[in-house]
């Protein structure tokens, strides 16, 4: 696949590719509406506080990383298209929740919800998988998702103008926020219509149980038992913040301990209840796959996508009051960190395509991470500023497109847990944001990017021992094993027995 071939919109994959990055755009850019009105609401409602609008960031991605792991097990079960449909349209409600809301629990509340539609990103991963050839994938999901992604930059850009010149007013920023809710849920309606899961006579690979991830040994269940915890055990570090920051008091902080310690529980039993069946039975030696690569691309996401959301939270004000610069000034240098994902993300994609080698392609990508935060932990106001952003963009590069390799490899792990492993590695890119976040409020900047490129290299040290090159990465076609036609012949019988009653 060429970049030109973007442009070839009567081409069917390229058609969707375009409907599918245009809703991830429209999702994020409803998702990080908040941030660019703060001020406004601030002025427009007097009972709110600036440590209330912090709470709201928090509650603003709570619920993505489980959420995400929910999103892709409906994904394996229900297909991209009915799941991202009606992910557009439920979220909408708790979006104009939002805007409209004159209550402090109404408000959280919907924003706690609301942080669910961080899980389109796996969701789109997974439709772009189904429309596009394993040999062309690593360049479809980093357009996908460089452009996509590109949502939470536009909201920040044009939401202050349409608050303040379009509507105005005090309640301006209110009918900001419901006119991109309505715009989601709208087109929401149009993808059900617009789209199918995949080209005609595309089979959708299911997997037997989607309550949890289907693995090849009892290894790999002890590992993805480890694997998972943190997934949901992540929340605790929430609570804990949300605890001394006086919103929740000791009563209500063990509870919410408790049902993250059940949730933890509940995943460990289903994933013993899909698995110790399927291992007693035993796995057929061509429907195996490399659990320890899905762990590695976990860790790669965690640090790459995890590093990205940490530090552009943080970036302005490094730039402000390490070279005194107007809050305007450093507000456009640091979106430069934003910007390269236009290019450098479906960059990262189109390298694992070219290269014939997505490992090396990831591990390059990770090893350039590490060195990139690393130049960036030695920064300060000695270094001349134009020579401080050449490195800022350079590391930008390697993070974007790493996040692009990471997701050129998912797909040819194995076809019908797509959806589960994209959830499981998007999860850990949240997870990676919390404990970097979590980090930044100890440290100063310099540490912070000291321990992010230590986090990178930790990533490739797992990326050497644990990442396999897919052995279907540059096919014409998935890999098809005995199970996954075992399982089709089976939902033809059903379907057959379903029409004949």
């Amino acid at each position: 696949m060429k970049v030109a071939d973007v442009f070839h919109f009567k081409n069917a994959e390229i058609k969707a590719l375009h409907l599918t990055w245009i809703a991830f755009f429209i999702t994020f850019y409803v998702w990080f509406n908040m941030a660019p009105l703060a001020s406004s609401m601030l002025k427009s409602v007097d009972w709110l506080t600036a440590d209330d609008l912090k709470l709201f960031a928090i509650c603003n991605v709570a619920l993505t990383i489980p959420a995400r792991i929910v999103v892709g097990m409906a994904l394996d079960r229900f297909g991209p298209r009915r799941v991202f449909s009606l992910l557009m349209i439920l979220m909408s409600i708790p979006a104009l929740v939002f805007a409209f809301g004159n209550t402090m629990t109404q408000l959280l509340v919907s924003r706690l919800v609301l942080s669910s539609i961080g899980a389109s990103f796996v969701v789109g991963i997974h439709m772009t998988a189904l429309w596009f050839r394993p040999r062309d994938i690593g360049f479809a999901e980093g357009f996908y998702a460089g452009w996509g992604n590109f949502g939470s930059a536009a909201a920040a850009i044009t939401l202050p103008t349409i608050a303040l010149q379009l509507y105005g007013g005090e309640d301006g920023w209110r009918w900001a926020i419901a006119q991109s809710a309505i715009v989601m849920a709208a087109y929401g309606i149009y993808y059900w219509f617009a789209i199918t899961d995949g080209p005609a006579g595309t089979v959708h690979r299911k997997p037997r149980k989607a309550v949890a991830l289907e693995v090849s040994s009892w290894a790999d269940m002890i590992k993805l038992i480890l694997w998972t915890i943190p997934l949901v055990g992540v929340l605790a570090i929430l609570v804990w913040r949300i605890q001394n920051m006086g919103y929740l008091g000791f009563t209500g902080a063990l509870v919410a301990y408790g049902a993250i310690f059940l949730v933890v529980c509940y995943q460990i039993i289903q994933i013993l209840r899909v698995n110790v069946p399927i291992l007693k039975q035993g796995v057929p030696e061509d429907d195996k796959y490399p659990f320890n690569s899905v762990a590695a691309l976990n860790s790669t996401y965690f640090a790459n996508f995890g590093a990205e959301l940490a530090v552009v939270s943080m970036l302005p004000m490094f730039f402000e009051e390490t070279w005194s610069l107007s809050a305007t000034a450093a507000g456009l240098i640091a979106a430069s960190f934003a910007f390269v994902n236009l290019i450098a993300r479906p960059m990262g994609g189109l390298v694992s395509d070219r290269m014939g080698n997505r490992r090396f392609v990831m591990l390059s990508y990770m090893f350039g991470i590490a060195v990139g935060f690393g130049l960036m932990g030695l920064l300060d106001s000695n270094w001349p500023l134009i020579v401080a952003v050449g490195i800022t963009v350079f590391t930008s590069f390697f993070v974007q497109g790493a996040e692009g390799a990471t997701f050129g490899i998912i797909p040819s792990i194995k076809r019908r847990l797509t959806g589960q492993i994209s959830g499981m590695a998007g999860a850990y890119g949240n997870v990676g944001a919390v404990v970097y976040l979590t980090i930044l409020t100890f440290v100063t900047p310099t540490q912070f990017f000291q321990i992010i490129a230590a986090g990178a290299f930790i990533s490739w040290v797992l990326c050497m021992m644990w990442l396999k090159e897919p052995e279907s990465g540059f096919a014409d076609e998935y890999q098809v094993s005995s199970v996954d036609l075992q399982i089709e012949e089976e939902e033809r019988r059903r379907q057959a027995a379903a029409a004949s009653s």
